[in-house]
This record gives C-alpha cells, sequence and structure tokens, in this order.
C-alpha cells in the first residue's frame, strides 16, 4: 500500500497553536523546507511500494525529512528522535502543523526504510538537495561540475594489524590457495586456528599478556606448520612453486621460527 502523504491543512485548533504561528518562518530550515520539492521526492521514493491493501507505510516527507536532518547534523538514530521530540523547527520541517509530544514512529522505522529504499532511491535526496541549494543561491550549477575528494580523511575498511591478526590471516589464505590447486594438507587448523585467534584477543584486552603470549605462539606455530607442509608438497612441481611463491614469502616473514636458526639469529641482530 502506498504511503499516505501529507499536504497543508490550513486547520486550526482551539487548544494548540499552528507551528507556522509560533516560528520564526526566517528560520534556516524553514526556509530549507519550502524550497524542497517534496512531490519529486514522493514520486521517486514512493515508487517502491505497490497498491496492494495493507497497512499503510509512514508518509515519505516524515522519513526523507528525518533521513535529510540525520545527514545535515550526522546524528544516530537515536539522537535524531530526541531532537526531534524536543525542536519544533525539525517536526515543521517534516511537514507536521503541530507540536507532537509523541514519536509518529518506531526507531527501527528508520533502518526498515532506508532498507527498503535502497541506495539508488536515495540518491533522490541527494539530487533534490544539491537542487534546493541551487534555488537558495547557497551554490552554483559551476561548483558541482568538478568533485575534490580529500582521500587523506576518507574511512576505510582497515583494522589494526596486530601479529595474531597477520598471521592468522596469512594461514588461512595459505590453506585457500592450497585447496584451490588441489594439494591436499595434514591439517588446515581452520577451528583451532580461530580459538587461538579468540584467545589472543581477549587475554590482550584483560592485560593478561602471559597467556596472550602463549595463544600468539601457538599462532605461529600453526602457521609454520602449513609453511612446510606446502613447502614439501611444491617439490618438484615449478609451476605451483611460482604460484605460492609470493604468500610463502610473507608468510615466513611473519613467522620466523620457519627458517633456520643460525639465519633467524642474524637477521634478529641485525635488527
Amino acid at each position: 500500500m502506498r504511503p499516505k502523504e501529507r499536504r497543508e491543512s490550513g486547520q486550526t485548533d482551539l487548544l494548540r497553536s499552528r507551528l507556522d504561528q509560533i516560528l520564526n518562518m526566517d528560520h534556516a530550515l524553514v526556509k530549507l523546507a519550502r524550497s524542497i520539492d517534496w512531490r519529486f521526492l514522493e514520486q521517486r521514493l514512493g515508487a517502491v511500494y505497490d497498491d496492494d491493501p495493507g497497512r499503510p507505510p509512514l508518509p515519505t516527507r516524515l522519513m526523507a525529512g528525518l533521513a535529510i536532518l540525520k545527514s545535515m547534523h550526522n546524528l544516530s538514530d537515536e539522537a535524531l528522535c530526541e531532537r526531534w521530540l524536543e525542536n519544533p523547527y525539525y517536526q515543521l520541517f517534516c511537514g507536521e502543523e503541530f507540536f507532537q509530544h509523541r514519536l509518529p514512529f518506531d526507531r527501527s522505522s528508520l533502518t526498515r526504510w532506508r532498507l527498503r529504499m535502497g541506495e539508488e532511491r536515495l540518491m533522490a535526496l541527494l539530487q533534490e538537495s544539491l537542487a534546493a541549494a541551487t534555488r537558495l543561491g547557497a551554490a552554483k550549477p559551476a561548483d558541482f561540475r568538478a568533485v575534490i575528494v580529500d582521500t587523506t580523511v576518507q574511512g576505510k575498511a582497515i583494522t589494526f594489524p596486530t601479529d595474531a591478526k597477520l598471521m592468522h590471516r596469512a594461514r588461512e589464505r595459505l590453506v585457500t590457495l592450497a585447496k584451490k590447486h588441489g594439494i591436499g594438507l595434514r591439517q588446515s587448523y581452520a577451528r583451532v586456528g580461530k580459538f587461538a585467534l579468540i584467545k589472543h584477543q581477549r587475554y590482550a584486552h584483560a592485560k593478561q599478556f602471559k597467556r596472550a603470549n602463549r595463544a600468539l605462539k601457538r599462532l605461529r606455530t600453526m602457521l609454520g606448520a602449513v609453511i612446510r607442509d606446502i613447502t614439501r608438497k611444491l617439490a618438484g612441481q615449478p609451476e605451483l612453486a611460482q604460484v605460492f611463491a609470493l604468500p610463502l614469502s610473507l608468510g615466513k616473514t611473519l613467522c620466523p621460527f620457519w627458517l633456520p636458526a643460525v639465519r633467524w639469529f642474524a637477521l634478529h641482530w641485525q635488527c
């Protein structure tokens, strides 16, 4: 079922005052609400619904307005709900005519609405925000011809590279590569390696460093066993040796005890 969209009714209440009668109509949010083409958003975002019977969804202006406010002020869903109840300008921006003392939606409704819209539908919000900025004179069309991105502050999915994580990931990749090329290993350590990593992280968090070092030694031992097993299986197979050359060299860098003792001590003392 399509959402029941909000329209300006102009109705008054004997016991309540309208928001447009008690608020400053020159406020930035009021001007922004007037400049946004809500009909365009209702057409683009409402296209995901059908005409089948059922409970009507929340109005498009309410949900789109909440999404815009969340992005403008970098708020979480919980903080957005709290501010919406306290700020009458937020309520007027989302299409309310009278001040509301209760949320007309649930916090989880925001998440479900974003998932239902998808990335392509939410691009309409960006499109309309740029158009509104142009209409208000805050930006010019020439400002959107070139985009400058500062990648030094761009968020990246990178975790802190601890020794335990690197050894665990190196063993996993070597095992995956061996299975891909049909090399049977004596043991993959898939289950015990995962538990050893979890133990190391828990011990390190609890500052139990002796136990954490024992778990780290266990991870190093498992990585070394996989490296030695693969090295034995690659004997006489020069084609596969080239495929495993880089992964094995990286694994040996993380697992110095795989190297002969004299060479390892030489490298250690040079550092």
